[in-house]
């Protein structure tokens, strides 16, 4: 099953420049009120370069970062297959990251102030010991409307994994502990009709 993140994920990532906008004019603003508090300074050209400072970088951050985000976001699928999650990403670079059910101890949602006002929510995906990131996470669904529901048949599916590997593993022990008998008796024999 083929998953694309909704179209709300850009919304969201829309918020955050917006959000990161609004931080940096708000610290300049605290930086054009310090100076005016000195009446003795005339600070007539430190707030003319502050303002074209902030708009440069304010410029700068969206001309750099929206094209970035819409072309990861575009570029970001998750396939649910039956042994495992697979997650392709990347601009430049490709990656296609597997994730085996197997090595999944559980999944935890997660949704931000902006996921909860735009209806979407974020899956992620924890591994036994298998995690290279500082988030302690393998990998990350975003992006997903039916959040709730698919955290739901995630969780499931795992269930079902583990309980079908521990039938396997007891029908195993069970044949292996067969086969151990057998070897045992014919032992047992031979050694009987050694004395």
């Amino acid at each position: 099953m083929k998953i694309k993140p909704d179209r709300k994920l850009i919304t969201k990532s829309w918020l955050i420049l917006i959000t990161f906008s609004i931080v940096i004019v708000l610290f300049a603003c605290v930086l054009y009120i310090i100076p005016a508090l000195d009446s003795e300074v005339d600070f007539t050209p430190f707030s003319y370069y502050l303002w074209w400072v902030v708009i440069i970088l304010i410029l700068a951050m969206w001309i750099i970062s929206a094209p970035i985000m819409i072309l990861w976001i575009k570029n970001l699928s998750y396939f649910i297959e039956a042994d495992k999650i697979v997650i392709e990403k990347g601009i430049l670079t490709k990656i296609k990251q597997n994730i085996p059910f197997r090595m999944i101890t559980d999944f935890m949602l997660e949704r931000t102030l902006y996921d909860r006002w735009l209806g979407i929510g974020s899956i992620k995906i924890q591994t036994a010991g298998q995690t290279q990131n500082a988030t302690g996470y393998e990998g990350k669904l975003t992006g997903l409307i039916n959040w709730d529901e698919f955290h739901e048949k995630l969780r499931s599916d795992l269930s079902e994994i583990r309980s079908s590997a521990k039938s396997k593993s007891s029908q195993t022990d069970e044949g292996t502990l067969e086969n151990i008998l057998n070897e045992l008796k014919k032992i047992s024999s031979i050694l009987g009709k050694g004395k």
